[in-house]
């Protein structure tokens, strides 16, 4: 597995970069009309019913996420690991010696996930080389192992999360996907989301 364009990403299988709530200083950059249309909203505007939340995106991006939450998890009910800590874990073993500030950067998750792994005895921490003071992360044969297992897994739970479409639907609401997900700047390091485990 080799390491992506976009800050050293791994060829994770494209469900597993999660779609993440975006931090709202970060997307306050972006949005600048959502932001202009919430500041000079009409009295007369017309109220949201209840029954239309079901229809709009971030509703159905945060469902989404919840079913490859669930997919994931139900999967591998016989590992304690998350879909993030899988994707931080297979980020270290493919770059080894990457340090905590790239790894974030890389997987949209804070340095908790750091913590959770090496407390467990997936990863390792070293003095780098060069600076003492940054901590290199290397997987374990115990994390080796356990990733093994659980990649086997990962064409499953994609089937699964993907069950209603059709070959030529899935390939689209992938593609739509990736483009929103890099159409949002900054992604990682000081946004970064707060692990879900």
């Amino acid at each position: 597995m080799t390491t992506g364009p976009r800050g050293g990403r791994a060829h994770l299988p494209p469900l597993f970069h999660e779609v993440l709530p975006g931090d709202r200083t970060r997307l306050n950059s972006v949005l600048p009309d959502v932001r202009m249309d919430r500041d000079h909203a009409s009295p007369q505007s017309r109220a949201l019913k209840a029954s239309e939340i079901y229809d709009q995106p971030g509703y159905l991006l945060r469902r989404t996420h919840q079913v490859a939450t669930a997919a994931f998890s139900q999967a591998n009910a016989d590992v304690d690991l998350t879909a993030v800590q899988f994707a931080a874990l297979l980020h270290i073993r493919d770059t080894p010696g990457i340090d905590a500030t790239r790894l974030a950067e890389a997987i949209c998750f804070d340095r908790t996930t750091i913590g959770r792994l090496e407390a467990k005895g997936l990863i390792i921490r070293r003095e780098g080389s060069l600076d003492k003071r940054t901590k290199q992360l290397r997987i374990t044969a115990r994390g080796s192992d356990l990733l093994t297992k659980v990649e086997q897994r990962v064409p499953a739970i994609s089937d699964t999360i993907l069950a209603p479409l059709n070959a030529a639907e899935r390939q689209e609401l992938l593609r739509l996907l990736t483009v929103l997900e890099r159409h949002f700047p900054g992604q990682g390091g000081g946004g970064a989301t707060k692990d879900d485990s």
